[in-house]
């Protein structure tokens, strides 16, 4: 099955379970819109099969007890094409005044983005699901164009949509410990199909006032309370050489509340150093050799200040 045949079958799941999920589906321009945050009261259970959706449901996606509070926890056997393929927020949606980053694995039917030269997922399927993180629900204009853009009729595409402070929308950004991983490792040039399987955990944070405080919360959750563990292939010297950059704490912009620090930069993230977005500390596990390598640690003193603030 296709990621976005799989991404279909969970969406489909949440439209039968509406009630329970706590979510709204409604029809926009012939396409099926589930609202899991912004008029819905979405939740905990929302958030989990809003993150399997990012995943096109190759990752698994659970809430598990830290030492301070709940964490979001994901692990895939699939992990380039369930984060990279699918998961990563790398489509910016922009109609008219209607703007939303745009994930899910409509990215792999479209398929335009560079990353998808250097790896395997761009896909020519018969649907196309899509996870909008925004404040307004889409427009018969905005499905329109996606429709355009992704070859397809209205009513074969599927569109999930949370703001960033809802808590399914919150949860679905911090189930993406590992996908941050390994984009940091890609724009690295490191191949990433070396990584055979993957895991994550990063810390929910608490509710925010708004989607502005919520991206800070959001982004502080993983880059400075997210360990990731990756299974892979390669050679020990390779793991040696790179491993000291992929974590967050080799960045030039490390030791700051995301908050303060996109503040600082007038709310422009092209103008925050790129290689901060990455989990606050990587293990490496070589099958090759059966060593372990790891870089970078927690750090609970920023994530106190951010998450307190």
């Amino acid at each position: 099955m296709t990621l976005n045949g799989e991404a279909w079958r969970i969406g489909e799941q949440m439209a039968a379970e509406r009630e329970r999920l706590r979510v709204e589906v409604s029809t926009v321009g012939g396409t099926t819109v589930i609202d899991c945050g912004i008029r819905a009261a979405g939740g905990l259970r929302a958030g989990i099969a809003l993150s399997r959706v990012c995943l096109s449901g190759r990752g698994d996606v659970a809430l598990v007890a830290g030492e301070k509070g709940p964490l979001v926890q994901v692990h895939s056997d699939d992990p380039v094409r369930a984060c990279l393929a699918s998961q990563y927020a790398g489509w910016q949606i922009s109609v008219g005044k209607y703007f939303a980053i745009g994930s899910g694995p409509m990215r792999a039917k479209h398929g335009k983005e560079e990353l998808f030269d250097d790896i395997p997922g761009r896909e020519d399927s018969a649907v196309a699901v899509g996870v909008l993180e925004t404040r307004k629900l889409p427009t018969d204009e905005v499905i329109s164009v996606l429709s355009q853009k992704l070859a397809l009729a209205s009513d074969r595409l599927m569109l999930l949509v949370a703001p960033t402070s809802s808590l399914a929308g919150t949860m679905q950004i911090v189930a993406r410990s590992l996908e941050t991983a390994l984009h940091k490792l890609h724009a690295l040039k490191f191949d990433v199909n070396q990584i055979v399987s993957g895991y994550g955990t990063a810390p929910l944070p608490p509710p925010a006032k708004d989607d502005l405080a919520a991206i800070g919360r959001t982004n502080d959750a993983i880059l400075y309370g997210g360990r990731v563990h990756l299974w892979l292939r390669s050679d020990d010297e390779q793991i040696a050489a790179i491993g000291p950059q992929v974590p967050a704490s080799a960045s030039c912009d490390y030791g700051t509340p995301f908050a303060e620090l996109f503040a600082r930069f007038n709310h422009d993230f092209y103008k925050i150093d790129p290689h901060l977005f990455a989990p606050a500390e990587v293990v490496f596990h070589n099958m090759t050799s059966g060593r372990t390598f790891a870089y970078g640690q927690l750090n609970g003193d920023v994530l106190k200040r951010s998450f307190e603030s």
